[in-house]
């Protein structure tokens, strides 16, 4: 804001971010464009009092004040809660991915550099093997054919020695992928395929659809940020209480815990990992725990009684059985193997809350969609409109 020595005076912050919230509020990103609009569109000669900056200082004010920017942002949520607008403590979490600068082909993995490494030593050998061909042909045919096929080899030679040097970087880093022209994106699953970009999370009230906490991380699987995500949002909303709705892509028993531990209500259906439904056999809700003698009951009436305890991945799994699986009537429809076993966590019994409650609100998942899911909708149609121009 502080004018130079020489040229005219600084535009004022307020009349560029006016300018930018209009185009994120518009749907146009482009410095470039909003420059033009700013030129030609009547609501914005109004908004900036006739004031027309170039595409370069529009850039400039998002580059340099990104912090500025996300304390208006937080400034809005301050006022959401003074007009009262969270009131109801609902959010709801998802996710979205977005396409990052960087191309697939500089993007790198362990797996991809030997991959590219052998298939140019692959073609270094052909190249060679050509070589030898080219030298038992006529000499001025022969010198030609040299000439191109040296070129190559020293194309492929020097593309092996910068493979090199990321694989050097990439052990150096310890990171598992490495970009070179936007080095924060990774390589994130979308829809059974894969792009290069950012997992961009937000959390939205359930009641006025309003972005109450984000963040953009590089991590492909929400499973293991439900608790973060709870906890930033009942902090930016300012209530001590928060029930927070996400889909099965965050289901984890040890952040659900979390979310418990810390007061956070959660909404999560949780992953199909069995095949028995499927198959036509009972599944692990046909099984009935019974708490107080610390055994289950199976759909043919036996008792599945404890047997050991066992740690895996850090959480500590009791296992029950029973010793008439043999002789039972309903084996068939229970399990191929000699007995049914079943599985516990020590903590189930928060999960099996939390079941309760999603029997008992049975709307949550269309609150989600309706909610967090839309304002998704509209940053993926964003993103498609960008890449499009």
């Amino acid at each position: 804001m502080q004018p130079a020595k020489t040229g005219r005076p600084a535009y004022h912050p307020a009349v560029l971010l006016k300018l930018y919230i209009y185009g994120y509020l518009n749907r146009i990103q482009s410095s470039r464009r909003l420059e033009r609009e700013a030129q030609r569109n009547v609501e914005l000669m109004w908004l900036t009092g006739r004031l027309a900056p170039d595409f370069k200082t529009i850039a400039n004010f998002r580059k340099d004040n990104g912090k500025a920017i996300g304390k208006v942002c937080r400034q809005f949520v301050v006022l959401c809660q003074q007009l009262d607008l969270f009131s109801d403590a609902v959010v709801a979490i998802d996710g979205s991915k977005f396409k990052a600068v960087n191309s697939s082909d500089r993007n790198f993995t362990d797996a991809k550099l030997k991959r590219r490494m052998a298939e140019i030593e692959a073609n270094i050998g052909r190249y060679l093997a050509e070589l030898d061909t080219a030298d038992r042909q006529e000499p001025a045919t022969a010198q030609s054919k040299s000439v191109r096929l040296n070129d190559k080899i020293a194309a492929m030679k020097s593309q092996m020695a910068t493979l090199k040097e990321i694989e050097a970087k990439l052990i150096e880093t310890g990171e598992t992928q490495i970009s070179l022209t936007d080095p924060d994106s990774r390589s994130v699953m979308t829809r059974g395929s894969g792009i290069v970009g950012y997992n961009v999370r937000a959390a939205g009230d359930a009641k006025h659809h309003l972005i109450v906490e984000h963040e953009v991380t590089n991590n492909g699987s929400d499973r293991d940020q439900l608790s973060g995500m709870a906890k930033k949002a009942r902090a930016a909303i300012g209530t001590t209480t928060l029930t927070a709705i996400a889909d099965r892509g965050y289901f984890k028993g040890e952040e659900i815990l979390a979310c418990h531990e810390a007061g956070i209500s959660v909404l999560v259906p949780p992953t199909k990992t069995s095949g028995a439904k499927a198959d036509g056999r009972f599944d692990k809700a046909d099984f009935i725990y019974d708490p107080v003698k610390n055994e289950y009951r199976c759909p043919a009436g036996e008792s599945l009684i404890w047997r050991f305890s066992s740690v895996e991945k850090g959480m500590k799994l009791n296992r029950y059985w029973s010793s008439n699986c043999k002789s039972c009537h309903l084996k068939d429809k229970c399990t191929p193997s000699t007995q049914r076993r079943v599985s516990r966590w020590e903590h189930q019994d928060v999960l099996d809350e939390m079941q309760m409650r999603l029997e008992q609100n049975p709307d949550a998942m269309r609150i989600r969609r309706s909610s967090v899911e839309r304002i998704g909708a509209r940053r993926n149609r964003d993103e498609l409109a960008r890449a499009r121009l």
